[in-house]
Parts: C-alpha cells; structure tokens; sequence
C-alpha cells in the first residue's frame, strides 16, 4: 500500500508539473508495480514523429497500439528492397494494415503484391502452438481486405488455406515476403514455398518470430534454417526477417 500511495503522490506532482519527464517516471512506477517483468521502450525515438507513419497507424487504428514498432520495422525492412527483382507476397493479412504498408512502399515499382489467406482466421493449431490459438480466431472478410487496399492496382488476394494457392505463383520471384500466420504448420509451408523463390538480397519477414504466443513458428523457422546459411534476426519489438544469400 505504501507504494501505491507514493504512485498516487508521484502522479499528483507530475500533473502539477505537466511535463512529459515526470509523467514518464510515474508511467515507469506503475509499470514496475503492475508489470514487473515487461520493458518499457524508449520513447525518445524519432519514428514516433513521422508524419506519414503515423497517419497510417491512426488510418488503422493502430496509433496507440503495441503493433506500432512492428509495423516500423516492417516499414523499414520493405524499403530496403524496393530495388531487388521480385514481387512482393503476404501470408496471412487479417485487415491488411501489412499490406497497405508493403504496396505503399512499392507503389512506383510495378510489382505485384500477392496476398495469401484464408480469410476465414486461422487454421487448426497442432500441439507445438501452445494454449492461445483457437481455429476461426482473427478472421477477416476478402472483401474487406481489397476495399481498404483499393488504391492499389497491383494486388491480387488468393483466398484458400496455405498451402493451396501457392500453386498460382510457382513461376514467380519474390523480392519481400511477411508472413503472418501464427501457427507452426502453414509458417513451415510458408517458409518453404517462399525461401527458393527469393531474390538475391531479398527479405523475408516472420511477425510470429520470437514471440512468445507463437512456439510453433518459431521451432519450425530455426528448424527449417538449420542446414541453410541464412539465419534469422530476432527484433526487440517482436518478429524476425532473414535476407537471402546468393546461391
């Protein structure tokens, strides 16, 4: 109780003060009080105040979200490969924020942007996904997928349980693919259609990398890389992409 009361007390001054410094000290009490284990990020970063970025995240609803740095680093990794041969390529979009953000990017280049879901949520999780996945969860309508991608000509959405659409785009190459699916089986699929048909220079990005929530994912990327020269980079924010050597 003692150290609520010097929450309670700390919070007082720092609205007295209405400075952004003592409001993040009281904001880093709770956190230690609430959420021992978590860590804060920095928020003197310069992302925070990019304009476009955050009209994209307020377009999603996002802006005040924890996906946040997710969706920067997914940003920043698409730019690096406006230039590499390829198409681009997503598995799994639920409300296509990834999407929009990836043919954004690669607006001027011509390349087609690929989308593989579902659209029906995800599919049966095996045992090695642990106890958050249930099969039907985030669901999203193809329709309203391609209505908020609309201003985008490049696009085609394959709606079909991976891998079953894969098929559609064998003879295509692959500059950045992100992959979303949570789950071990279709991110082992996803891993293995996608990695032969990546460009020199290309990246593939794993939201589900590292995460906590997402055991299978992660065993099934570092098994499936085991015996390849490429390695994933684990993100702080959460996620991991790896970048394809020349053969």
């Amino acid at each position: 109780m003692s150290h609520l009361r010097d929450i309670s007390k700390a919070t007082l001054r720092a609205f007295q003060r209405r400075d952004d410094a003592s409001r993040a000290k009281v904001i880093a009490a709770l956190q230690r009080w609430l959420l021992p284990e978590w860590r804060l990020p920095d928020p003197a970063t310069a992302w925070h105040s990019d304009a476009f970025f955050n009209a994209y995240l307020d377009q999603f609803g996002e802006l005040r979200r924890f996906n946040a740095p997710r969706r920067w680093n997914l940003y920043q990794l698409a730019l690096q490969t406006v230039n590499i041969p390829g198409d681009t390529a997503e598995c799994g979009s639920f409300e296509g924020a990834s999407s929009w953000l990836i043919c954004h990017t690669f607006r001027e280049t011509g390349k087609t942007h690929y989308i593989f879901d579902s659209f029906e949520g995800i599919s049966e999780p095996s045992e090695k996904d642990g106890g958050h996945w249930s099969q039907g969860m985030l669901a999203h309508s193809e329709e309203g997928v391609r209505k908020r991608l609309a201003e985008f000509p490049n696009l085609e959405t394959l709606a079909g349980w991976i891998p079953d659409r894969f098929p559609d785009v064998t003879d295509r190459q692959f500059a950045f693919v992100h992959v979303d699916v949570d789950l071990e089986i279709p991110t082992r699929d996803s891993f293995e259609f996608f990695y032969p048909r990546l460009s020199q220079g290309g990246i593939l990005v794993c939201d589900d990398y590292g995460s906590a929530l997402c055991p299978g994912a992660t065993e099934t990327i570092d098994n499936f890389l085991a015996d390849k020269p490429e390695k994933m980079v684990g993100l702080s924010a959460g996620g991991g992409f790896m970048i394809r050597r020349g053969d």
